[in-house]
């Protein structure tokens, strides 16, 4: 099934690099910039959870301890918060860098690029819109208007991707869909 999911992940990452491209003039996406991992609750399948696991199990020694007390860190956290919703730094994130980023998920895949949610029947920008980031320039944050028109129309929803004609064409059982975290308390 990994070997199934990995081809997918080539086609799907080819989807996102020509996304990316034409979303060039918006996005200001850049090696080092972290923002879109410092605060989510980070949806994984089981699928995504497995390989993600791969990921970590092939890290040295010192980043796994590091990733480690990152996750007992936060699963304390979470036992103390007393919101609807945990979100957090991802455990993965080490010095602005993800530590597994072969083996990241598909929302992190997807992160900083706007779409149309037709399920919900809104677009959604990424949440560095509001730090002067992606599609700041075309957003308006008194009104929340996007003065442009050419956002992505594929829905980039971790549920649409999985249960996409592509993901489809390569036969993949991904399983339940959960907080990343809520996986990794599971571990």
């Amino acid at each position: 099934m990994l070997s199934r999911y990995e081809k997918f992940l080539d086609d799907f990452d080819a989807i996102m690099d020509d996304l990316f491209k034409k979303q060039a003039r918006y996005v200001k996406c850049k090696k080092g910039c972290s923002l879109c991992c410092e605060t989510g609750d980070y949806p994984f399948s089981h699928l995504e959870f497995s390989y993600l696991t791969k990921g970590f199990i092939s890290l040295p020694a010192n980043k796994k301890i590091i990733v480690q007390k990152n996750i007992k860190d936060l699963v304390k956290q979470k036992k103390e918060f007393k919101g609807e919703r945990f979100e957090h730094r991802c455990p993965f994130l080490i010095g602005n860098e993800c530590c597994v980023y072969k083996y990241r998920g598909l929302v992190c895949r997807a992160f900083g690029i706007g779409y149309y949610d037709d399920v919900k029947d809104y677009v959604k920008l990424p949440e560095c819109v509001h730090s002067g980031l992606n599609y700041s320039e075309f957003y308006d944050e008194k009104s929340h208007t996007l003065t442009i028109n050419d956002v992505v129309n594929i829905n980039l929803r971790i549920d649409r991707i999985l249960g996409s004609k592509l993901a489809q064409t390569y036969n993949l059982d991904y399983g339940d869909i959960r907080p990343m975290l809520e996986w990794l308390e599971q571990k």
